[in-house]
């Protein structure tokens, strides 16, 4: 039992998350710090409030309190957060499928009587039967 849960913990994928998950958190926490101790005060400032941060702006409502610059700290960060997470993760990895994808031989070919789509090495098709060796690719045969 015991063998097992160890093989469990060393996998490779498991370990992988784990440092995925910890260096997320810590980031997370370095683009909080950013929007709640330097953007948002930064922004009070130039708004002029009588708060000096503007995550302490608020307005009530019937004695409710609605803490507007509280949600756009958070709003702020949610934003850094997935513009980073686009731009150093998503779009390298779409240029690395991209990459590799163009590199894939084509295995089909398009028959030239129906248009369907045929392996390369066919002789004739098994949609419409036609024969392909007597067709040239791309051309159509005359009516």
């Amino acid at each position: 039992m015991m063998g097992g849960f160890k093989k469990f913990l060393l996998r490779g994928n498991l370990v992988e998350l784990a440092v995925a998950v910890v260096v997320g958190a810590t980031f997370s926490g370095l683009v909080q710090a950013l929007v709640k101790d330097l953007i948002t005060p930064l922004i009070g400032a130039i708004t002029g409030g009588r708060e000096p941060d503007f995550s302490q702006y608020v307005f009530t409502i019937n004695g409710s309190k609605f803490m507007y610059g509280d949600f756009i700290n958070h709003l702020l960060s949610f934003m850094i957060i997935a513009a980073v997470i686009y731009w150093l993760v998503v779009m390298p990895m779409t240029r690395l499928i991209g990459f590799f994808d163009r590199d894939k031989k084509a295995t089909e070919k398009e028959c030239p009587e129906c248009l369907s789509d045929i392996p390369i090495e066919a002789k004739r098709c098994a949609f419409c039967t036609v024969e392909l060796s007597r067709v040239a690719v791309g051309d159509r045969p005359p009516a």
